[in-house]
């Protein structure tokens, strides 16, 4: 049987989700960013590739908001 997180222990968590959460969507801007200039550019070719790097960053974030969702439950 697992012994249940101290509150710093899960204040410890909170805070290595929250900086990979900001690294994700930092990606994500700076995905967009770059898509959007390409594509404006004339280049079509990277528009799936990004969406699907981006899709991949929003169920990286859904994960780790459920991963919170469980801890906070505990």
């Amino acid at each position: 049987m697992k012994r249940p997180l101290s509150a710093p222990q899960k204040l410890t968590v909170v805070y290595g989700v929250l900086a990979i959460v900001l690294i994700l969507d930092i990606l994500q801007l700076w995905l967009l960013t770059a898509t959007t200039h390409a594509f404006l550019g004339g280049e079509t070719r990277m528009v799936v590739p990004a969406a699907l790097s981006s899709a991949a960053c929003l169920a990286l974030n859904l994960g780790l908001l459920a991963q919170l969702r469980r801890l906070d439950a505990e």
